[in-house]
């Protein structure tokens, strides 16, 4: 007779829930990703060229890591 392993309903749930969260974060990221222009290497240098952080105060910032 063969092993069978068995799941209990709740670990199955919290399985196909945590796969399908996953899946969807990484669409989100691809779909984010379509989103933003392309820049090549010349216009990135530009732009941090005439960007620089110390120009600007803390409170013209937003934190968003967070919702990452």
């Amino acid at each position: 007779m063969e092993p069978t392993a068995s799941l209990d309903l709740q670990a199955l749930k919290m399985l196909i829930k945590d796969s399908v969260r996953e899946v969807m974060r990484e669409e989100w990221f691809k779909f984010f990703d379509l989103l933003l222009p392309y820049v090549d290497t010349q216009e990135q240098a530009e732009i941090e060229a005439s960007f620089s952080p110390a120009d600007h105060s803390d409170e013209d910032f937003v934190e968003i890591t967070h919702y990452l």
